[in-house]
């Protein structure tokens, strides 16, 4: 099966911490939003992408681990990680790293469903997404047929 991953240094804005300098929880699902940004551009799988298939893809899970805090100035980087399913969602592992010391700071995960211009719950994979598991070979079994 092919991994896909991303990363998206995170740049801590004073902005985004509190009194004791400390990044505030909030700020944890921007970052996993710019990681998922950051993976549709590597692999074609942007919002407006999935927008121009007549689809939407809203979070419908989102879920953090917090193991050490972020403070401002403290460089770091958020690595994403696509979890294959033959469901009709988007699947993602987060890990969010100090860059120094490479050290563990939060895990994350996501999904995401897809949705049609209706706003009506897809059951069945969109032909486009479908098409996009294919090109990147995410399913050991269209590794082998190929």
């Amino acid at each position: 099966m092919t991994t896909l991953q991303a990363s998206k240094q995170i740049d801590v804005r004073f902005s985004e911490v509190d009194s004791m300098n400390v990044v505030w929880h909030g700020s944890y699902a921007l970052y996993f939003e710019d990681a998922r940004e950051a993976f549709g551009a590597k692999y074609g799988l942007e919002y407006m992408t999935i927008a121009a298939a007549g689809c939407f893809a809203p979070l419908v899970d989102l879920s953090f681990r917090y193991l050490r805090p972020i403070v401002y100035g403290m460089p770091c980087r958020v690595d994403i990680f696509y979890r294959p399913t033959e469901a009709a969602k988007i699947v993602f592992d987060y890990e969010i790293r100090d860059t120094q010391t490479n050290a563990l700071i939060a895990t994350g995960h996501s999904v995401q469903a897809f949705m049609d211009r209706e706003y009506r719950l897809l059951w069945y994979r969109p032909d486009f997404y479908t098409a996009w598991q294919k090109r990147w070979k995410v399913f050991q079994l269209e590794e082998a047929n190929e």
